[in-house]
């Protein structure tokens, strides 16, 4: 479900004209069994960005290790925590994370 963030987030994108797609679900394999969850990343930026958005007193290391799964079971090379539970949002409100893939990427 949408949070009023997430929905504002996604107009600023919009007005900006980048591509996304939210509430993106997430697939969980396990030894070959597909489970019927209802994970789900909160946006998916540019078919390559994972962004999961807080509204809480500080990022816990869980919020880290739940972005890093979603981008290795959507694989997806980077993600950003953003979390609208502060006074500056580049300072002390996002996080960014690569995993392996991230090295794949082409330099430009």
């Amino acid at each position: 479900m949408e949070s009023v963030y997430e929905k504002c987030f996604l107009k600023e994108m919009a007005l900006r004209g980048i591509g996304f797609t939210n509430q993106v679900r997430v697939p969980l394999k396990y030894k070959g069994l597909e489970l019927n969850t209802d994970l789900r990343l909160d946006v998916l930026v540019e078919d390559i960005l994972c962004v999961e958005l807080k509204a809480q007193e500080g990022l816990l290391p869980i919020h880290d290790a739940v972005l890093l799964s979603y981008m290795k079971m959507l694989q997806k090379p980077k993600g950003i925590l953003i979390n609208f539970h502060c006074v500056n949002i580049f300072k002390e409100g996002q996080r960014t994370l690569v995993n392996s893939l991230f090295s794949l990427l082409p330099e430009e």
